[in-house]
């Protein structure tokens, strides 16, 4: 189960903290509780999702385009060709160091997701960009448990559904 945090104002210290949701180090679990069903059909070229899929929340990667999922504790996301109407888009992910688990180390990480990652990926800086951004990172019980150390960073549009990547979208 990972934590998923939403806020425009990402930058704002502890804000972020204050907005989780769980989103990584599911799997384990998803066996069990029986979540998502594995990875989705992807375009052996490019990795690209090729048809819609509800996909185990490990399998999620940089390009997935997804459907928005509800606040909470989530296992399994579904995943939607990038050319088809979706919420939002994994755009950037990295690895935190190993380590004793930490909300504010996390906290502090998750400003990755709207400095260098994000200028490059939306073609604007965050501060001047009208999208928003939510990290996917680790639990307590899955960086302990499962060695879990991956952020991940999701943008959306706030006008809604969009068909396209937003990558290069510069607004």
């Amino acid at each position: 189960m990972m934590e998923l945090r939403t806020r425009r104002a990402l930058a704002l210290a502890g804000s972020a903290l204050a907005l989780s949701v769980a989103l990584t180090g599911c799997s384990a679990l998803s066996g069990i509780l029986g979540g998502g069903s594995g990875d989705a059909d992807r375009d052996e070229e490019t990795g690209q999702v090729t048809e819609s899929s509800n996909i185990d929340i490990f399998s999620l990667k940089v390009g997935d385009c997804k459907m928005a999922s509800a606040t909470g504790m989530i296992e399994d996301a579904d995943v939607v060709p990038c050319d088809q109407p979706h919420d939002e888009e994994v755009y950037y992910e990295f690895k935190m160091e190993d380590g004793e688990f930490s909300d504010e180390a996390i906290n502090t990480a998750t400003e990755e997701c709207i400095g260098d990652a994000f200028t490059t990926f939306v073609g604007l800086g965050f501060n001047e960009s009208v999208l928003e951004v939510y990290p996917i990172t680790p639990t307590e019980q899955t960086w302990n448990e499962m060695n879990d150390r991956v952020i991940q960073c999701v943008i959306s549009d706030p006008a809604g559904q969009v068909e396209v990547s937003l990558k290069g979208a510069a607004r």
